[in-house]
């Protein structure tokens, strides 16, 4: 979506202009992968930190009994540990030095949040851990210290390209990060499937944008068509493409996606209105027998 949107304003020949979007969405797909990365890594970091706070205080003259004895529990979490030691994590960092966009400031800053938060002080008082304990500590820091840190928000503005255009897309990635981050490969962001798939339905609507056009522009009938916003128009003509030349994707699930992205991306009463549109277009493509999709293996 976001792709077509920033094509639309190109004038190019048919074959160029899919070549041009074929590589926005590759760059794209990178920029978001590198943000995303950058903002996996913030909170090892902090949780890291406790090890360079233990030998800072170690190294005071005149030391106290806390600063012999710094908990570096959350360092060693072994949440911590596997997801460091990733292949595809080292080798990403290795070759984009996507670390270079962490804060150390902000690092020590959250890290001393973060000891005096409950959830730390609770944590590092278990005998203990569990999987789910270690991995928990790890989503507070994202989740509480940062999400919710307004300063920290304007300073990924500032210096973190990408993550005012992409933030609702990178929070829905980290929130699927913590359910499961076992399929994670922060060297490509989609599988060569879903990357292809990509590919394939922004030049099917390239391609048939006059056909998808001829279609939806009766239905707007009862909207204001001058201020129906280019971003539904989008989402309106990806629809299409599905219900039409995508077989194996059901016309529910293309619905309700579209719908949840006009609700994020576009106007207040976009979700409604894509909802609207699309239903009276797929009731017609139907009574036309234009629809033909294959059944799911169950």
């Amino acid at each position: 979506m976001q792709t077509l949107y920033s094509i639309t304003s190109f004038e190019q020949e048919d074959l160029q202009l899919e070549r041009l979007a074929k590589r926005v969405l590759d760059e794209k797909l990178d920029h978001v992968l590198d943000v995303f990365t950058v903002c996996v890594l913030y909170p090892l970091r902090v949780a890291e930190y406790s090890i360079t706070d233990a030998a800072i205080r170690a190294g005071r003259y005149l030391k106290t009994a806390e600063d012999l004895n710094v908990n570096v529990r959350i360092a060693t979490n072994p949440y911590v540990t596997k997801i460091l030691q990733r292949p595809s994590l080292i080798e990403k960092l290795k070759k984009d030095k996507t670390d270079k966009y962490i804060n150390e400031d902000w690092v020590k800053k959250l890290y001393q949040k973060l000891i005096k938060s409950d959830e730390y002080i609770e944590y590092i008082a278990l005998e203990t851990t569990t999987p789910a304990q270690d991995k928990e500590i790890i989503q507070f820091i994202w989740e509480k210290l940062m999400m919710e840190n307004e300063d920290l928000l304007s300073v990924f503005i500032d210096d973190l390209p990408g993550w005012e255009d992409n933030r609702e897309l990178i929070e829905m990635l980290m929130q699927n990060f913590y359910k499961n981050n076992t399929k994670v490969d922060f060297q490509k962001l989609l599988s060569l499937e879903k990357k292809e798939y990509a590919h394939d339905l922004l030049i099917a609507v390239l391609q048939k944008e006059a056909y998808c056009t001829e279609i939806i522009e009766p239905k707007l009938n009862n909207w204001d068509k001058e201020r129906v916003a280019l971003i539904d128009l989008i989402l309106l003509k990806m629809g299409v493409c599905e219900f039409l030349f995508f077989p194996t994707i059901p016309t529910k699930v293309t619905i309700n996606e579209y719908i949840d992205i006009a609700k994020q991306y576009s106007l207040p009463q976009s979700g409604q209105f894509v909802n609207g549109v699309l239903d009276n277009i797929l009731k017609d493509l139907s009574k036309e027998q234009k629809i033909n999709k294959e059944e799911r293996n169950k």
